[in-house]
């Protein structure tokens, strides 16, 4: 294996009965990336996170994970850590409590074992002797990852962790999750948030019916070659929808504008001939104050690659 892989997959397969959940899956993630896995309902996202913490193993395939080829017999090896479905909490024990017994439950020394600066690191500190059962999603989800942490995985494996934080809370996790890349820790992070993967993640694998049909760096799914719709901010709106009218391989999305403000231009358009407006409107002494896509190239890759997958089922 490549010193440098925290996983290397090469065509997994787990059936279920007659239900077929992963079909011949490739996936690698590198050390110190944080890696997206992105897909439907269905798709297979939580089957694979389960192979990858050895909750289950695969029907045919291989699978290293952090050097170690993986058996029939599989354990997940040392050093990974993470959650599918949300973290197993005690609800009667407070969330030092619920560390503590994890870490006593690893014969860890419960002293050593870094309890108060995991919580600190995902922001837990001012409700750590707060009973678990009174936690919202998010507090539970930050909790999860905080007994995550105790192992100092260097495979860190994690379903849905921005479910119901709050934007403080979702600054904790990122910056936990930034630090752990940097500091050498491959991260698998399955999430609906595209704004969260598009943040954090170098590359991404998108599954669509137990399938890849796309993995690789998320500039790969730049609208390079897919038109997408912009929303353009302008000092002078009039203006910049004659101007628009004029670049070849624009067009104007009627009655999106509208929704989005009076003041607003929704185009349609490949990046390069959105690069041929803006310089236009540039020339013309005309101040772009706002431009975003509408819907971000991930999700609109996301979007046109499961359909494309269901539609060929």
């Amino acid at each position: 294996m490549d010193s440098l892989l925290a996983i290397r997959a090469r065509g997994i397969t787990k059936c279920f009965g007659e239900v077929v959940a992963l079909d011949g899956i490739d996936l690698d993630v590198t050390q110190g990336q944080i890696h997206g896995l992105v897909g439907p309902n269905g798709a297979g996202k939580t089957t694979l996170l389960g192979l990858l913490l050895g909750l289950a193993v695969a029907d045919s395939g291989s699978l290293e994970i952090l050097g170690t080829p993986v058996g029939r017999a599989f354990a997940a090896p040392d050093g990974v850590a993470g959650f599918v479905d949300g973290p197993g909490l005690y609800p009667s024990l407070t969330a030092r409590q619920n560390l503590a017994a994890l870490a006593a439950l690893r014969g860890q020394d419960t002293k050593a074992a870094g309890i108060d600066d995991v919580l600190d690191q995902v922001g837990l500190t001012d409700v750590a002797d707060d009973k678990a059962r009174g936690f919202s999603l998010g507090m539970r989800q930050r909790l999860g990852l905080a007994a995550a942490l105790l192992t100092k995985p260097r495979l860190l494996v994690l379903d849905e962790p921005s479910n119901g934080l709050d934007p403080a809370g979702k600054r904790h996790v990122h910056g936990v999750l930034t630090r752990l890349a940097a500091q050498g820790t491959g991260v698998v992070l399955s999430s609906h948030r595209m704004d969260d993967l598009e943040a954090l993640c170098s590359e991404v694998t998108i599954i669509a019916t137990g399938r890849v049909v796309f993995s690789g760096p998320l500039g790969k799914l730049a609208a390079e070659n897919r038109e997408l719709d912009y929303r353009l901010v302008t000092s002078d709106p009039q203006a910049a929808r004659r101007l628009a009218a004029d670049v070849p391989g624009i067009r104007t999305v009627d009655g999106v504008g509208a929704r989005q403000g009076a003041e607003a231009l929704v185009v349609r358009a490949l990046v390069p001939d959105l690069d041929a407006l803006v310089t236009r409107l540039v020339r013309a002494d005309i101040a772009l104050r706002e431009l975003a896509p509408v819907v971000s190239p991930l999700e609109a890759a996301f979007l046109a690659l499961t359909e494309q997958q269901e539609a060929g089922r």
